[in-house]
């Protein structure tokens, strides 16, 4: 097992450990059915700790690489046409009227009652306080390190910008990138998407969705310059759009000098077996605005959301709109941080993606 653990460099090691498996297991060196090396043979060939180990293929798991079974060990699960498998691209036809998202995925009562006490207990009178503008910085860390664990996404705490519902933020992201562009929307889309870029004056053209994303030819003759697309588990049609089509996106991007919005709407609960990977990390050489909230995966009276913005406008972002107040109350903040810090967030979703497969 030929792989350089950088135990200096900024990336963890189990992060590291991750990617080498999963080229490895992409490339076919692990085949679909075959177990990998024990926890303890990678630990001794790589240098690094069995729980550093651990960490790596839990995350493996997660993404539904390999799957861990019972005195079987860690089993490949990944196979390349399920990835790649090519469907015909059909037009979807949905109804316009539909504008509310699923329901909560029944986060345990319990167990936002005893965190909502323990930021209490921790915190006391800090809660009472005004929050950063851009969100407070305990939960813009722990939102980097839950990325960097769930979607491999790199990212710093300045690049993430905290705010009160996906709405909000896409009223941000039209203000950063001016309103007298013409916008690119799938069609269908959840409708509040159209209707806060057009209450700010943005032109929005719609473009037809197939079972692959959204339609090559229309994506060709729109005159848009930004792109607005939900890649994971479209809604209400409930595509999601194929590695071809997410490549196809970021060279429309790059031919135009363009920016990607992926709204990473539902993408938690995905019962999926294979890796989902965002925009964000595979277009290294085009602008891409991740967004995601947690009203969807905790309770819709949770209206927080966060965006995380490229390196390259972290600075035009502060120039521009860094004087607006967070939106969030400074207690909900420390609430999903303290529950991504402890776990309490991945373990239910975890339990949610084993029932979803289940049924």
């Amino acid at each position: 097992m030929n792989y350089n653990i950088d135990k200096n460099a900024q990336e963890p090691a189990y992060i590291q450990l991750y990617r080498f498996l999963v080229k490895d297991i992409v490339a076919g060196v692990y085949e679909y059915g075959t177990k990998l090396p024990s926890k303890r043979v990678i630990a001794a060939e790589t240098g690094i700790s069995v729980i550093t180990v651990e960490h790596a293929l839990t995350l493996l798991n997660d993404e539904g690489y390999v799957e861990s079974r019972p005195r079987s060990g860690v089993v490949v699960t990944y196979r390349n046409e399920d990835f790649l498998g090519a469907r015909e691209p059909v037009k979807v036809q949905i109804s316009e009227t539909v504008t509310e998202g699923p329901n909560t995925s029944d986060f345990p009562f319990s167990v936002l009652t005893k965190t909502m006490r323990r930021v209490m207990l921790d915190y006391g009178e800090k809660i009472l306080i005004k929050s950063p503008n851009h969100g407070c910085l305990e939960l813009r860390n722990e939102l980097c390190l839950y990325l960097a664990r769930s979607r491999g996404l790199l990212v710093k705490p300045d690049q993430v910008i905290i705010g009160s519902g996906a709405e909000y933020l896409y009223g941000l992201i039209a203000q950063l990138l001016g309103t007298d562009r013409v916008y690119a929307l799938e069609n269908p889309s959840y409708k509040k998407i159209r209707d806060v870029y057009e209450a700010l004056g943005v032109t929005c053209d719609m473009l037809s969705m197939t079972g692959e994303g959204i339609s090559s030819d229309e994506l060709n003759e729109t005159r848009a310059e930004i792109l607005h697309v939900t890649p994971f588990n479209s809604y209400p049609s409930g595509v999601t759009a194929s590695i071809s089509k997410k490549l196809e996106y970021i060279r429309w991007a790059k031919q135009r000098n363009g920016v990607l919005i992926e709204d990473n709407y539902d993408s938690e609960l995905t019962v999926s077996r294979k890796a989902e990977e965002p925009l964000f990390s595979m277009a290294s050489d085009v602008a891409v605005i991740y967004l995601n909230s947690f009203s969807r995966t905790i309770a819709p009276s949770m209206r927080i959301g966060y965006m995380v913005l490229p390196e390259s406008m972290v600075q035009e972002f502060n120039d521009k709109l860094g004087f607006y107040s967070c939106t969030v109350p400074i207690f909900d903040q420390y609430v999903i941080a303290q529950l991504l810090k402890s776990g309490d967030f991945e373990r239910h979703i975890n339990r949610v993606r084993r029932q979803k497969r289940r049924g």
